[in-house]
């Protein structure tokens, strides 16, 4: 029976039955709430940029750094680039992992594309001139949302980075175009979950991933069945919450770079 054509008495039984389960998620947060956030700035001393992020038990180092010169493809439009690596380090999760020494698995591929071209949308490369701002994400302990971890914190990294190039006078004015976010969001059950841990990950029917400039765009949505389709509603719902969660990851961005 379609939900408008129930009475109150019955709609109000479905909203209780799911507010019973949202109580169940192991951690005891509500299904909108993001596990606990700590951005710390200049977290070693020889990059420009430095940051360990902090999401719940997910921890990711990312720093920026400077080089002069771009790749060669690149070079006849005088523009600048920003790339991105990433890599889980061998103590990162319960099993230890191999190094990539030679050849990175398609999962860390996948992720380093997402990282690089989500942060190239916060700079204006035309006037940062011929320079490549690499941006280096490496997880120390995984726990789900490592992806999405390491977009928040490379963004911090980034733009001090950026101030640092303004500062040495490498471009003129500042070349920060927005700020960009990321949090992940899932199908769990019969609910939509914002901020999905490990545990929360491994039993998703869907899982997504969401990136959003500050002008409230879209920059990535990775919305996948893992078993099970889901429908233009609960797509929705996902944009959603999504949507709320990357507002406050904007404003714990700002309040990190905002610190001396």
């Amino acid at each position: 029976m379609p939900p408008q054509t129930l009475n109150p008495i019955h709609r109000f039984a479905i909203f209780h039955a799911r507010l019973q389960n949202w109580r169940m998620r192991h951690d005891d947060r509500q299904p909108d709430q993001l596990r606990p956030i700590e951005i710390i700035r200049g977290f070693t001393q020889s990059a420009p940029g430095s940051v360990l992020i902090r999401i719940g038990h997910t921890h990711v180092f990312c720093t920026a750094c400077i080089d002069e010169g771009v790749p060669a493809w690149r070079e006849a439009g005088g523009a600048g680039w920003v790339t991105a690596e990433y890599e889980m380090l061998p103590g990162s999760t319960g099993q230890r992992r191999k190094r990539s020494r030679t050849k990175i698995d398609g999962r860390t591929q996948e992720i380093q594309r997402l990282i690089g071209r989500s942060l190239r949308v916060a700079v204006d490369m035309a006037r940062m001139g011929p320079y490549t701002i690499y941006l280096d994400c490496d997880v120390l302990q995984a726990d789900g949302g490592t992806r999405t971890a390491a977009i928040n914190g490379a963004y911090v990294a980034l733009c001090d980075a950026l101030r640092d190039g303004r500062r040495r006078q490498l471009w003129g004015d500042d070349i920060l175009t927005t700020a960009v976010g990321a949090v992940s969001v899932g199908i769990v059950g019969d609910n939509v979950l914002l901020d999905l841990d490990y545990h929360e990950d491994m039993s998703a029917a869907v899982d997504c991933n969401l990136v959003m400039t500050e002008r409230g765009e879209w920059v990535e949505v990775q919305a996948t069945g893992e078993s099970a389709a889901y429908n233009d509603a609960q797509l929705t719902e996902m944009l959603t919450l999504g949507r709320k969660g990357i507002e406050r990851v904007f404003k714990l961005q700002r309040d990190a770079l905002a610190r001396p």
